[in-house]
């Protein structure tokens, strides 16, 4: 399979292609790289490691092998071997190109699968300052004129105020020892039995 993203025109959103390559005694490497001349960012989400049909009953081992010139050491992403484990899900993770892929140990075939991302750089960045500046002090200026009136504080309480609050309160408490609200209601209740 092809590993790059061949487009004539600019992108308008992000596009996602399915990819995947195959490593076997023939091909132990494989390199993921994009000859995209247009300023777009590109992102390679890793989803199965899997031995093929005629893969031998050995340990399959795959890693990602560094850029040239770099000191990091190659990243073991996946152990295989049929009797046991066949194939690997991966979760999370997500490659910048170039990536060169290397079977360390097996002779295959092992298939990697993902997929790969591609997304425009975003035009606002570029912008100039000063129109950045303008459009901020427009937005805020309409989420004002959008907001409700906030309401006004109520005034303090007076001392005639306080007065009437306790004598509320006072009111309230003696209704709850009253017999209507505990469920004493003169006149209702079980009716007398005949004799």
């Amino acid at each position: 399979m092809d590993s790059t993203l061949s487009s004539t025109r600019p992108l308008e959103k992000p596009v996602s292609l399915i990819w995947g390559c195959e490593l076997n005694d023939q091909n132990k490497t494989f390199v993921f790289k994009v000859t995209d001349e247009e300023k777009c960012e590109h992102q390679l989400a890793l989803r199965t490691v899997c031995l093929g049909e005629k893969a031998k009953d050995e340990f399959h081992i795959v890693e990602i092998v560094p850029q040239e010139g770099s000191e990091d050491k190659p990243v073991t992403i996946a152990t295989l071997k049929p009797s046991i484990l066949p194939m690997a899900t991966m979760f999370g993770l997500e490659l910048t190109p170039p990536v060169t892929f290397r079977l360390k140990a097996g002779s295959g075939p092992l298939f990697i699968s993902g997929q790969h991302v591609a997304l425009e750089e975003d035009s606002a960045w570029s912008a100039p300052e000063e129109e950045m500046e303008e459009e901020d002090i427009e937005e805020e200026e309409e989420e004002d004129a959008e907001s409700p009136p906030k309401a006004a504080k109520r005034p303090a309480a007076t001392k005639k105020g306080a007065q009437a609050k306790k004598k509320l309160d006072k009111e309230e408490s003696s209704d709850e020892d009253s017999p209507l609200k505990k469920g004493k209601v003169a006149g209702r209740g079980r009716k007398p039995a005949k004799k």
